[in-house]
């Protein structure tokens, strides 16, 4: 697991302007969450709520809807959990889906040239 924070923006899905922010890139997220305060900003609408368990077992349902992130030169709409304020995570299906890798060390991401897509095989 990697945490670190970079630079992203952030944007209603069927586009305008964007928000830039830090968010810390969480490689053992799945999901990413933003503020749901910033995102009715943004006016980015919720589109179902889903529960959610909690590291320390709680559980709590939050909204969940599609955003627009950019990350380095690339846009993409991609689901966000609509989490308490003071919560900018950038998760693991995000970075994948911009086919980037956290790497830990120089805490920045970088390209994935070669995606892994299940197959344990060589070429």
């Amino acid at each position: 697991m990697s945490i670190f924070k970079v630079p992203i923006s952030v944007g209603h899905p069927n586009g305008g302007d964007l928000y830039p922010l830090d968010a810390v890139v969480d490689t053992g997220a799945a999901h990413s969450m933003l503020p749901a305060s910033l995102l009715a900003d943004l006016s980015v609408p919720a589109e179902e709520e889903l529960g959610f368990i909690l590291a320390d077992g709680s559980r709590v349902r939050y909204g969940f809807g599609m955003v627009r992130f950019r990350i380095y030169d690339k846009e993409r709409q991609y689901p966000v959990i609509f989490g308490p304020d003071g919560n900018y995570l950038l998760g693991a299906t995000v970075l994948e889906t911009f086919n980037l890798l956290a790497d830990p060390h120089a805490e920045r991401l970088g390209p994935a040239e070669w995606l892994r897509l299940g197959w344990g095989g060589e070429i």
